[in-house]
């Protein structure tokens, strides 16, 4: 223990949602809790608005429920998602996907910057965390004894246990020696709100074109989040385009499936790359969020994976509190690497795999991809296959 040092059992890097709904997951747990991030305390407790929109499944609801993040959401933020539909290139038929008997919708659209509010509020108040906003990391070292924070402004954090929540690009991961691999797939992705002629009926859309892949996820009223997926010049010349010309070019992209078109706020861009490191874990280090698995958004696992991930951790840290053990020890982070890896891993890898046949042009991808929408449409067990990349239950699929 280092004199003048800030004591704590747990300390969170990365007040993103993952990090801010796993602080929440330990509010009845007798820990002493600091959450470190870089961005300043009025940014963290009213984030601006970034483009994104977040599909929560039914199983995210319930947790987001559970923890009370839930009822803070405006209700007219929650956007319904009752069925999704996957096209391919020109052919009008799809896979449709809905919800199950036991489900009354698919999942549900909230904006990612009312997710980071609303996870904000419910721990503001939290006696045992301590919030350390406007806070650069500068190092973490970790040992067989504890890990170690040290802020850019001299403060130095002890603890029994550092929890990553850094983002996929995770500087945390890297200092304590945690290599990953990443999937650059070489794209971007183009998000905004448009208002949109032709009724979406709450059904999410997801087209793989010629050399595109576009969505829109329903919103409520005629509105929907806009995703386009092209290489980076592309992206920059559609958010350089004027609102009206812009809007013309995304009703000939979609073919006119949407009808007369109009822009609702700014656009954003973001590069596609998938993160997936080689462990979840070192000595008294663990990670969750994006900087354990950084997702491509196409199958809009990735917040569900975090939130999954940090309640599978938190459910671990609660077990040793009660037997009054060390919250760090190898043997219970070993755990935690095993559950969320047999959670992640195969969805991870067999994503980038659809995404990479979906986006590739060479004649055998499009036979390929032809074929197996064709083999969902009459075979119902990999229709059932393809329904997981949508949603984590409660799902089929049909014609």
């Amino acid at each position: 223990m280092s004199v003048g040092a800030m004591q704590f059992d747990v300390v969170i890097v990365g007040g993103g949602p993952s990090g801010l709904c796993f602080a929440a997951s330990l509010r009845n747990q007798p820990l002493r809790i600091a959450l470190v991030d870089q961005l300043r305390a009025d940014t963290l407790r009213d984030p601006p608005y970034d483009g994104r929109e977040i599909a929560l499944t039914q199983r995210s609801v319930r947790l987001l429920r559970q923890l009370g993040v839930w009822a803070r959401f405006p209700a007219q933020a929650v956007s319904p998602i009752r069925a999704a539909r996957i096209l391919n290139g020109s052919s009008p038929r799809g896979l449709n996907v809905r919800a199950g008997a036991m489900h009354g919708e698919l999942g549900y659209l909230v904006s990612n910057h009312l997710i980071r509010r609303a996870a904000y509020e419910n721990v503001v108040d939290h006696p045992g965390l301590t919030l350390l906003p406007d806070g650069q990391v500068q190092s973490v070292s970790t040992d067989a004894g504890g890990a170690r924070v040290v802020l850019s402004d001299g403060r130095v954090l002890e603890a029994r246990l550092v929890v990553a929540a850094d983002s996929r690009f995770s500087a945390t991961r890297r200092a304590v020696g945690i290599a990953a691999r990443y999937h650059d797939f070489g794209k971007s992705m183009l998000v905004c709100r448009m208002h949109h002629a032709v009724a979406h009926d709450h059904v999410a859309l997801e087209w793989f074109a010629h050399e595109q892949t576009l969505a829109a996820l329903p919103m409520n009223g005629n509105q929907s989040s806009i995703i386009v997926t092209l290489g980076p010049r592309d992206i920059e010349r559609l958010r350089a385009m004027s609102p009206q010309a812009f809007a013309r070019e995304m009703e000939t992209r979609f073919c006119g499936r949407l009808g007369g078109m109009s822009l609702d706020g700014e656009r954003f861009a973001y590069p596609l790359v998938a993160v997936y490191p080689l462990r979840f874990v070192a000595s008294r280090c663990a990670m969750i969020g994006d900087a354990a698995v950084g997702m491509h958004p196409v199958t809009a696992h990735g917040f569900n994976f975090g939130l999954s991930g940090q309640f599978v951790l938190a459910g671990l840290l609660a077990a040793a509190c009660a037997r009054d053990a060390d919250v760090g020890a190898d043997r219970l982070l070993r755990e935690y690497e095993s559950i969320h890896r047999r959670a992640t891993r195969p969805l991870y890898l067999a994503t980038n795999a659809i995404v990479g046949l979906y986006t590739t042009e060479s004649f055998p991808a499009r036979f390929l991809r032809r074929a197996l929408l064709h083999a969902a449409r009459r075979t119902p067990p990999i229709a059932s296959l393809l329904s997981s990349f949508l949603t984590a239950e409660g799902a089929v699929a049909h014609v």
